[in-house]
C-alpha cells in the first residue's frame, strides 16, 4: 500500500481517498481533500499558507532537515523482497519513526523556550511601562523622588571626584 503525498499540504493519502488532478502536460497532483484542490485552483502558494507543512518548515516551526527525512523518499525502482528483510525493513521503520517524534519533540522544546524567554522579556517591560495600575499613584510619586534623590546624588559625587 503506498501512501501519497498532497501536494498542496503535504499531508498522507491513503488509496482511494483524496482527489488527482492530471494537467494538461501529463503532471499528476494528487490532493487530500478539497481545501488543497481548491487552494490551488487559486493558485495559492503553499509556503504562504500558514497550516501547510511547507510554511511550518519554512518559518522554523517544524523540523526542516534530519536523516530519518532520507528514508521516506520516494523510489520507483523495482525491488525484490524476501520474508527476512521485510521483516527487518518493517522493525527499522518502526526505530526510525521512534527516533523522528524523539527528536521533533526536542526541536518543539528547544523552540519552546526561546519563546518562553521572550515572552517573560515582553512581560517585564509590559509591567514596568504599566505599573502604575498596579501601586497606587502615591507610592510611585515616592519612588519618583528617591530616584531623583538617587540622581543627584550620583552627579553630585561625579563632580566632587572632577
Amino acid at each position: 500500500m503506498r501512501v501519497e503525498k498532497c501536494w498542496f499540504c503535504s499531508s498522507g493519502i491513503y488509496p482511494g481517498h483524496g482527489i488527482t488532478f492530471v494537467r494538461n502536460d501529463a503532471t499528476i497532483f494528487r490532493f487530500c481533500r478539497s481545501k488543497c484542490h481548491k487552494n490551488f485552483k487559486m493558485k495559492r502558494n503553499p509556503r504562504k499558507v500558514r497550516w501547510t507543512k511547507a510554511y511550518r518548515k519554512l518559518a522554523g516551526k517544524e523540523l526542516a532537515e534530519d536523516a530519518t527525512f532520507e528514508m521516506e523518499r520516494k523510489r520507483n525502482r523495482p525491488e525484490k523482497y524476501d520474508r527476512e528483510m521485510v521483516h527487518k525493513t518493517i522493525k527499522a521503520m518502526e526505530k526510525i519513526g521512534e527516533i523522528q517524534t524523539k527528536r521533533q519533540e526536542r526541536f518543539y522544546e528547544k523552540r519552546m523556550l526561546r519563546a518562553k524567554k521572550a515572552n517573560r522579556n515582553n512581560d517585564k517591560l509590559e509591567l514596568e511601562r504599566e505599573i502604575h495600575l498596579i501601586k497606587a499613584p502615591e507610592s510611585i510619586r515616592v519612588l519618583d523622588k528617591e530616584k531623583l534623590r538617587v540622581a543627584a546624588e550620583e552627579t553630585q559625587a561625579e563632580g566632587m571626584e572632577e
